[in-house]
This record gives structure tokens, sequence and C-alpha cells, in this order.
């Protein structure tokens, strides 16, 4: 149970931007032949979101050979170029889908040596061995791909180099290029820049080891697949939260988003003890101990009915129970977020906490903490890791905090998502108003320290291969 914390953290949610160059300024230039004859290589593109401004870049591509002999798709390397929206903006790649498998695609990101007004930046497109060769006249088939910030801000797409607004079928593209074996095969990059190594490092993804991953795809609180997957909706009565309240299995459902399948922990309150009903699921062994952590969690600030104002916290942690008060072996990880305030903080305040012990009457903790007060309303990648140094979170991509050596777990935990009222002081009506934490995935990767960049690619490839759950992490 998430029951005592102090931490915080920031990421950040999409703002406008300024249209500085029209789409039809770039849908104007002719997309040329480039090398595409003498390389044997033609990459054909399309985009899924045409606004000049978007929450993310969509840029979908095919690699055809067009030569006589097979190329093996480990020596190709394609590169979409852009402008980058600040000096300092940094950007974060994804696969959605591919015919040749997530798994098998990488996406970094470089910058040019010589930048031009339509592009300073490009994502640089590559293939595992697993993704074989391409037979002349074959091509890759669909690689739906994108990218985005990693502060999740607002990009601008209409003054990119490789954008197309108008390219809503798959056609030949020469604002794309491709090189194989390190010879441009085809397209012509901006204002002649050549290759050169991208900067950022490679998102490929880690060895496989053992590992907890579900997708959420389940019918309902009842289906017997939760419990048979390692699961406990929780009903028992207890902290943390306000005293009298019920934990209510029937409010973790399940629907559909964007072809995915979502959780969502709703609670709700008539301004009484004995109105209040929170939520919470976990995994009925405790397991898991040292390597990386994540899931992708949509915060809320404000109540899908009723009066806004409670102090609400909305969590992903993992925990192990408290044997004695201050017993040296409890150990914490949490990142929770209190859209309202709380413990005495006015308004939203993100928090990533590590427990080493506490005591609760009279109360005593030891943590170490990180805050960030902002709103985190959205959907939030969130991963931690834990080796046997130090304690990191990320949020978005992002080092939020990093948490010494005494804070590193002695025992294994669980894994735990709920969502409760600290108290009732926030919002005093007897208003019936309800609240929603949803939840995409979770992840759990032993033993193995991961970068943001990596869990995206892992997730991405489960999800291209049909993966809707994996459990290899051994009992203890």
């Amino acid at each position: 149970m998430s029951t005592f914390r102090r931490s915080r953290i920031r990421a950040a949610a999409a703002a406008a931007v300024t249209l500085a160059l029209g789409c039809t300024a770039l849908a104007a230039l002719p997309a040329t032949a480039g090398a595409a004859a003498a390389g044997g290589l033609v990459v054909q593109y399309r985009t899924s979101v045409s606004g000049a401004t978007a929450d993310q870049s969509e840029p979908w591509l095919k690699v055809r050979n067009t030569g006589s002999v097979s190329v093996p798709l480990a020596d190709v390397k394609v590169r979409y170029y852009f402008k980058g929206d600040s000096a300092s903006a940094a950007y974060r790649f994804a696969c959605s889908w591919a015919v040749k498998g997530c798994a098998n695609i990488t996406g970094t990101f470089g910058t040019l040596p010589n930048p031009t007004a339509t592009a300073d930046r490009y994502l640089e497109i590559a293939f595992t061995p697993g993704a074989g060769s391409l037979a002349p006249g074959a091509d890759t088939g669909d690689m739906q791909l994108r990218f985005h910030r990693a502060d999740w801000q607002t990009l601008r797409q209409s003054d990119d180099y490789s954008f197309g607004a108008e390219r809503s079928t798959y056609a030949d593209w020469s604002r794309v290029t491709a090189r194989s074996g390190g010879v441009t095969a085809w397209g012509e990059a901006p204002g002649g820049d050549g290759p050169t190594e991208p900067t950022d490092p490679p998102t490929d993804p880690p060895a496989d080891g053992p590992t907890l991953f579900d997708d959420f795809d389940y019918t309902g609180h009842a289906d017997p697949r939760i419990a048979a997957n390692g699961w406990s909706i929780r009903s028992n009565s207890g902290g943390p939260g306000v005293p009298g309240a019920v934990w209510a299995p029937e409010k973790v459902t399940f629907a559909s988003r964007d072809g995915n399948s979502i959780m969502n922990l709703e609670t709700s309150t008539a301004g009484m003890g004995a109105s209040t009903v929170q939520t919470e699921i976990l995994t009925k062994s405790m397991k898991f101990r040292n390597g990386t952590y994540a899931a992708r969690v949509k915060f809320s600030d404000a109540p899908k009915s009723g009066p806004d104002g409670d102090h609400l916290v909305q969590t992903f942690f993992t925990i192990n129970d408290l044997k004695a008060p201050m017993a040296d072996d409890y150990a914490e990880y949490d990142f929770e977020y209190l859209p309202n305030g709380g413990w005495g903080e006015p308004s939203n305040i993100l928090y990533t906490t590590s427990w080493e012990t506490y005591r609760p009457d009279p109360w005593e903790a030891v943590n170490q903490h990180s805050e960030a007060r902002v709103s985190y309303a959205g959907w939030h990648d969130l991963v931690v890791t834990i080796d046997g140094d130090a304690i990191t979170y990320y949020v978005d991509g992002q080092p939020f905090g990093t948490h010494g050596a005494a804070y590193l777990p002695e025992r294994p935990m669980s894994i735990n998502f709920n969502q409760w009222l600290i108290d009732l002081a926030g919002q005093t009506s007897t208003t019936p108003r309800a609240y929603d934490q949803q939840v995409d995935y979770v992840l759990h990767v032993k033993d193995q320290v991961l970068t943001p960049a990596q869990v995206s690619a892992l997730v991405s490839g489960y999800r291209a291969a049909g993966t809707t759950f994996r459990d290899t992490v051994p009992g203890v």
C-alpha cells in the first residue's frame, strides 16, 4: 500500500507552437529521383499525422529493393530529416507496428554538421539481423514509426525537410535517404549533408531476460486471467486513505484505446468515509527486486464528475511488508501524483520516493525523495531502475531523481497501482464525485538497467508480436 509519501517528478504537457512555414510551401517542392536507380533501393513514405503541429510526428516508411541481388537489411540505414524545435529539445523514437517486427527496428537521433533552414537533426532507422534480407523486387512492408519530444511538448513538423503533409498514401520520397553498406542508395540529404554518426545512444532492444509484461488485456475485474497472471485486485479494508473507505474490485475496469487495452482505476466519494471507494491492483507475489520497472500511466487533474478539490493520490510503486517499526529490510519505491495537493502541499505535485524504513506511531521516516510542483495531467512514461548503486527515476524519458545506495532493497517486492484519498479536507462537499487513473502497460526486467528508449523498444516489440502478457520472473 502506498501509505506515506514525500516525493515529486516533472513531465510536460502539450503546448501550442506558432506556425513558421506553411505545409503548402513544402508540398510544392518536387520529390526528386536522387540516386534511386543506381543504388537499388527506394524509400516510400506517408504520414498518418498531417498537421503543421502535432503531439508526435509519424513518418511511415517502406524500403523496396529495385536491384537484382538480395540486400541484408542489417546493412541498410534510413534517415528522416527534421528541424529541432529548439537547441535543447530532445526526442524519443518509437515503433508502433511493423511487418518486420518492431523488435527488429531501431531508431537513433543525430545532428547535421551543416544545418539548413529545414533540417538540423535526423532520425536514423536501422535494422537488426532478425529483419532478414530484401530479395529483388521485395519491400519491408509497413513500418509505422513515430517520434516525439522527450518532454511531450507540441512539436512543429511543417518546417521539417522530410515531412510531406499531403502524403497520405505511400509513394517514392527522395527527401528520406537510404544507405546500404555505407553508400548512399537513395534520396538527397538537405544541403548535401553526408553521413555522420548518430549522437544519441541506440534504442536497440535489450537482451531477453526474466521479464514481466502485461498489456492489461482483460474483460473485467472478474476475468480469471487476472488471478492466473499473478494479480490481485484489492477488496480488504484498511489503509492507506480515508478511515471507513472500501476498496472495490468492480471499480477496476478495462477498455480499448487506440488498439490497446487500458486499465482504469476509479475512486469516488460523497464527502464521508462510508461513501468513499478506493481502488488498488497488485502482484500477489513479492518476487521483484533489482532491475527496471516501467509503466505508462494517465494522471488526472480533475474529476470525471462532481466537484474538484479532493486530496487524491495516483500511484505506481513497488513495496514489501514492514515486519516491525523501523525494520531495515523494508523497501518501497513510489511515483505519486497529487493533483490537488495534500500532506501540506497547496496544489498539484508529483513525488518520487525511495524508502529505507518508517515507524507509523509515533511517525518517523527514513527516505529520500524528489519532487516537482507542476501539473502532470495526461499520459506519462514512468521508469525506475534499481541496481547495486542507486535508484534512478525517469518521467517521459528524462531523469527525474537519483537516490542513494542507502535506500536499495534488501528483500523482493510486489508491483502495485492504486488511487486513494489522503483525507476529506480538500473538498468538504457531500456531492458525489469520481476520479480516474488509467494504466496502459507495466514492465519489469529483472537485474537489467534499461534506458527509457530501450523500454519503449521492448514494449513495442511485445506489441508487434501480439504478446499481451509474459511472466518469466522466477519466484522466490
